[in-house]
């Protein structure tokens, strides 16, 4: 079964500009500037979304300076760190995605720790 290509906004405004284009009615520009100017608003708000995207993603929240606040200069597993906080909805998951945040900011280290001398989990510690 293949899978259903989804045509976007734009792509059918711009189908509609070439039928207005090959078409005998009067106010063809009209048409074609109004389209245009379809196609560019998208854009715009395309581009304005992405911007408060980055913006929101730079400022971070509230739980990763929970979990920056709980990390030492010893490395620990998130299941240590999430044992450290308080909140009824935290898990294992949304500890991990704050620390991974805080690794791609430079704030914390990430490394390798064994555990019960089998298992090797992910540590994080501060930066120095």
């Amino acid at each position: 079964m293949e899978k259903e290509k989804k045509i976007t906004k734009e792509q059918y405004l711009i189908q509609l500009i070439t039928i207005v284009e090959n078409s005998n009615e009067d106010n063809k520009n009209d048409l074609i500037y109004f389209l245009n100017s379809q196609i560019e608003s998208l854009k715009n708000k395309a581009a304005k979304a992405k911007e408060r995207a980055a913006i929101k993603k730079a400022e971070g929240d509230s739980l990763r300076e929970e979990v920056k606040s709980v990390l030492t200069n010893e490395f620990q597993t998130a299941d240590e760190i999430l044992a450290q906080l308080n909140g009824e909805d935290l898990t294992v998951a949304k500890v991990r995605a704050r620390l991974t945040q805080l690794v791609n900011l430079g704030e914390a280290i990430k490394d390798d720790k064994k555990v019960d001398d089998k298992k090797t989990k992910k540590a994080y510690k501060l930066a120095d």
